[in-house]
């Protein structure tokens, strides 16, 4: 069921600062900020050859990001994402094993417009996971 790795999410105050850590610093390709109000964030991703970075910024003051970045002020690993071939037979298949899909249960659409679904942290040891689909 499980696919590739999409990306690897970090949770930062300053996008821009972030941004500029890793295209100055490791000399890394960037998206432009993608700005998502249905997820509360505004993103960058860091374009690697197999994978992605997402850096994540909060939008607004009811951000999901905020309490993340209050418990870890300099920011930190948010989440990872894994791509699944059909995403509502992931999320059923999951469900049917116990674990516990955050929010309504319902795919919304992610950064790359594509349906995303996020899993409870406390079901994968304490990671929060992200299901893309392919």
């Amino acid at each position: 069921m499980i696919g590739r790795l999409n990306h690897v999410a970090i949770a930062v105050k300053d996008l821009a600062a972030a941004a500029a850590v890793y295209r100055d610093t490791l000399g890394a390709t960037l998206s432009e900020a993608l700005p998502q109000p249905e997820h509360g964030v505004t993103v960058i991703f860091v374009e690697l050859p197999n994978s992605k970075i997402e850096l994540l910024e909060p939008l607004g003051a009811n951000s999901p990001i905020n309490a993340f970045l209050e418990r870890n002020p300099g920011g930190g690993i948010h989440h990872v994402c894994y791509e699944v071939d059909d995403i509502l037979a992931a999320r059923d298949r999951m469900k049917a094993q116990g674990a516990r899909i955050l929010g309504s249960g319902e795919p919304k659409i992610g950064a790359h417009g594509k349906p995303v679904l996020f899993m409870h942290p406390k079901d994968f040891l304490g990671t929060l996971v992200e299901l893309e689909q392919a």
